[in-house]
């Protein structure tokens, strides 16, 4: 058995994310306590954030009722923890609170584990931890994401990169920022599940759920403020038949979109749906803004579209563009309309289908493997005074 790995993230099963993906494929050889946290948004009186506090609610009280149903190795641990890390109190209660509640945990752990975060609220906890080593797995920048404290986050992020022993970074974005402060880092792509976004059947559940006028141009993700609500209004109105399907939770999204009369927005889908979706839509679409978060960002559903086999059209960001030869790339609103509507009617290329060949060597397990390497091997040290990017 392979070290023992503690994981700082995403709610565990909430959201698909890269950090979960690679997790999967590392579980069969190591021992994994993930820690679901808060604190990453400020508070507000709205809808979304009362939701969010009564799963916060529903969590502690399960306590780690769900984790013996996930896997064998995996322990999910849902600490009582202030929705906050804004002033020094609120950060020394976390710190305190996380410490008492991760020790018994911790300390029934035959090895030393491996700290591994994708958040930088761990900052403090960090310090008091027993382990092996820390790794920071830098999947955004949290400073700039529309709704999160960014100002924050930034600033523990700060505190949290020389105590790292290894960085990696999920794009080059990423690892350019973080090279510019001081701090190199490995390269670590998202991958993807081939296998599973290849679906080749008609399922009647799905198409009696969606019951839209086809042609069907679907986008799915997390629906916010990162999507340019401008081409979308533009597409609506250009369409003379057909249906723009937004899938997935809704988090703040610009208020015109509910104003489009050919969009629909049909909520979270189940991660199984979605690949019977795409197989039903004739344009798959990812009409992000030109915005700081999304030009760091790397999106998951880049590869999962690509491996769909359909077309696709995105708008012009660092992500997309290593793969422009598979997929449509828009610079402006109209351009983003005209390859939508092309695509409708011609389908994809024969030359997009080629390139996507390569998405053969982006597998979750590759990455795994190499992700887990560099956790129990190259861990470098990292100091603000090293200069070279040790990038893959």
């Amino acid at each position: 058995m392979d070290e023992p790995l503690l994981i700082f993230s995403d709610d565990w099963g909430r959201h698909p994310s890269s950090c979960q993906y690679l997790i999967r494929e590392l579980l069969p050889t190591r021992k994994v306590i993930w820690v679901n946290t808060i604190g990453t948004r400020p508070p507000r009186l709205n809808l979304a954030t009362v939701k969010r506090a009564w799963g916060k609610l529903r969590q502690w009280s399960n306590k780690n009722r769900e984790a013996s149903e996930l896997h064998p190795n995996l322990t999910v641990l849902n600490p009582r923890m202030w929705p906050g890390f804004s002033n020094a109190w609120q950060r020394k209660l976390n710190c305190k609170l996380l410490f008492r509640q991760l020790m018994p945990v911790i300390q029934r752990l035959s090895t030393p584990s491996i700290v591994v975060s994708t958040i930088p609220i761990v900052a403090d906890i960090i310090k008091e931890l027993p382990r092996q080593s820390f790794a920071y797995y830098c999947v955004d920048d949290f400073s700039v994401w529309p709704g999160l404290d960014g100002t924050t986050l930034g600033a523990m992020e700060t505190e949290m990169l020389p105590l790292a022993d290894t960085i990696i970074s999920a794009s080059e974005h990423l690892q350019q920022r973080l090279l510019a402060l001081g701090y190199p880092s490995k390269l670590l792509t998202h991958g993807v599940d081939l296998d599973f976004w290849t679906y080749t059947k008609t399922d009647q559940t799905v198409m009696k759920l969606f019951s839209f006028e086809k042609p069907w141009v679907v986008f799915w993700g997390v629906v916010d403020r990162r999507m340019d609500v401008e081409y979308v209004q533009h597409l609506s109105c250009s369409l003379q038949t057909g249906s723009i399907i937004l899938a997935g939770p809704a988090d703040e999204p610009d208020s015109k979109l509910q104003a489009l009369k050919n969009v629909y927005s049909v909520g979270s889908l189940k991660l199984s749906q979605l690949p019977i979706l795409a197989n039903e839509a004739a344009v798959l679409m990812m009409p992000y803004a030109d915005l700081p978060v999304t030009r760091a960002m790397q999106p998951l559903k880049l590869k999962e579209y690509l491996a769909t086999g359909k077309p696709v059209v995105a708008s012009n960001l660092p992500a997309n563009l290593e793969w422009q030869d598979c997929l449509d790339i828009a610079r402006s609103q109209d351009e983003f309309v005209e390859k939508v509507k092309w695509r409708i009617q011609k389908g994809i290329s024969d030359q997009q289908k080629k390139a996507r060949v390569r998405l053969s060597h982006e597998s979750w397990k590759s990455k795994a493997e190499l992700f887990a390497h560099w956790l129990s091997h190259d861990k470098n040290s990292v100091s603000p005074s090293s200069q070279s990017s040790a990038s893959n």
